[in-house]
């Protein structure tokens, strides 16, 4: 029988090396043998006797060099072998997976497609066989990335609209504070902390190391328009909330890389209104639904007449108009009603300056008439007299095809004479005949008890001082001096800026 060659000779030792000498000198046969050889000994022998030989080879060693190389292949091999064994248990897994999914490729490519995106980033990680099926472009033909709290960079944006490519049909974006809400519901969707959108601030939480690593900044949609737009350019649906970063022009950049989106819902963004609708006038001709809700309620006045009647022109397959929160004036709110043709969502709610005066005539044309919901819920100068105007058009059938009215107010309607006398139950409104005669129309008109509201005419003098004098001598911490038992962001204007339009319109 042959003598094992000694450990110290060169044999042994470069066979188990990975240099491209010995893989093509040595027999694969032998290497095959030899390293069948070499793991059987982790079976037959315990690890301390390993441990044991190894450190007699070492001392066997003639020198310090010939020692430190043994450690380095050693260490080598370790690697190379612990890299093939994982190698080798992932094939196995995968083709394990193969037989156990009862679903082929294809099919399954199609589940996952009908998952959230969360979910489907589950499963790309779960093994490599799904991990290659998650990575189709049609299963991010919907991508969300909408979160309750700031946790998506543009890192994370970027690779869902790589993969997505052309597949990309609708984009979901940034923090919802809570259920995204429906049509006809008003309540508000702008992300704030004391009321103020621009008083939140991420980094205030957050230590200087993660300040950017959660922050969607002003180009995170600039992927949109990458590779010469292919994943804008069949982009239908595009809901932005929330994102501070995102301005005037980045807004701008954005939905020109959307030639045709459908339908584009803004909330809480610091764009303006003028600039936003003149941004989809010019790129999105085929939008359906526009929802915007604003950051800066009541005080963006930037609307002009203008932009309205460019985005009428360019805009008529228009059915569904939210502008939430702006200062807009019953001109052009009109310009807007009365000139898309196919309008049937009309939602203004919490709009400051609307006193109602749009609604005259207004079932009487085309547009009026195809209306299906009307909101116009905290709409700070709607007033009491042309609210009754308009539910008696609404008995007398104009507005047929109208199924929702929301006329609810939390401060009250405003009098024809002075705004701040409000009214909370008018007997000049015929609310319970709109209900008798139009029996499927649900009409909303939730109002506070008079007691709720302190008219500052009626207080007493001594009780004016005592109030005064008691926030003097409090702590500056206790809150501001509120005149109205409800929350309120219109005290800076007193006046609707309807005064001079209503005798025009």
């Amino acid at each position: 029988m042959a003598k094992r060659p000694c450990p110290s000779s060169d044999f042994p030792i470069n066979a188990v090396t990975v240099t491209s000498t010995t893989t093509t000198t040595t027999p694969l046969s032998q290497m095959d043998q030899l390293l069948d050889t070499f793991l059987s000994l982790t079976d037959s022998s315990p690890s301390l006797s390993l441990d044991l030989s190894f450190e007699r080879l070492i001392d066997s060693s003639p020198s310090d060099s010939h020692q430190s190389i043994l450690i380095d292949r050693a260490r080598k091999l370790g690697s190379l072998l612990l890299e093939a064994g994982n190698r080798s248990a992932r094939k196995r897994a995968s083709i394990h997976n193969s037989y156990a999914w009862a679903l082929p490729s294809d099919l399954t490519i199609k589940v996952f497609s009908m998952l959230d995106t969360q979910s489907l980033c589950y499963a790309t990680a779960t093994c490599s066989m799904f991990h290659k099926c998650a990575l189709d472009p049609s299963c991010y033909e919907n991508v969300d990335l909408t979160t309750d709290v700031p946790k998506i960079n543009n890192t994370v944006v970027y690779t869902m609209i790589k993969r997505a490519g052309k597949a990309l049909r609708s984009l979901k974006l940034g923090i919802v504070p809570g259920p995204i809400t429906s049509n006809g519901s008003s309540e508000a969707l702008v992300y704030t902390i004391s009321g103020d959108a621009t008083s939140f601030s991420w980094y205030g939480k957050k230590t200087r190391q993660g300040k950017e690593s959660s922050i969607l900044t002003r180009s995170c949609l600039s992927s949109l328009s990458g590779d010469s737009g292919a994943a804008g350019s069949s982009l239908t649906r595009l809901h932005l909330y929330n994102v501070e970063r995102i301005d005037n022009v980045s807004l701008h950049a954005a939905l020109k890389a959307c030639p045709s989106l459908l339908d584009l819902e803004i909330v809480g963004l610091h764009v303006e209104l003028r600039h936003t609708l003149a941004s989809v006038s010019a790129n999105c001709h085929s939008v359906e639904r526009l929802f915007f809700e604003s950051s800066k309620t009541g005080r963006d006045d930037s609307l002009k007449s203008p932009t309205c009647v460019d985005f009428v022109n360019n805009c008529p397959n228009l059915s569904s108009l939210a502008l939430r929160g702006f200062k807009l004036h019953d001109n052009k709110v009109r310009i807007l009603v009365k000139g898309f043709r196919q309008l049937r969502h009309a939602d203004f709610s919490t709009s400051y300056s609307i006193t109602g005066t749009f609604l005259r005539n207004l079932g009487n044309c085309a547009a009026g008439d195809l209306l299906e919901v009307l909101n116009l819920r905290d709409c700070m100068h709607l007033k009491e007299g042309e609210v009754a105007r308009f539910l008696t058009s609404v008995i007398a059938g104009d507005f047929k095809y109208l199924r929702h009215i929301d006329m609810s107010n939390r401060e009250g309607l405003a009098s024809e004479g002075d705004w701040y006398e409000r009214c909370y139950s008018s007997s000049i409104i015929p609310w319970k005949k709109v209900t008798e005669e139009r029996p499927n129309i649900c009409l909303l008109a939730e109002f506070p008890s008079e007691a709720s509201f302190i008219n500052v005419e009626e207080m007493i003098d001594s009780d004016l001082e005592f109030s005064i004098s008691s926030q003097l001598s409090s702590d500056p911490s206790d809150g501001p001096f509120l005149l109205y038992s409800s929350e309120s962001s219109y005290n800076s204007d007193h006046g609707s800026g309807n005064e001079g339009e209503d005798s025009g319109i």
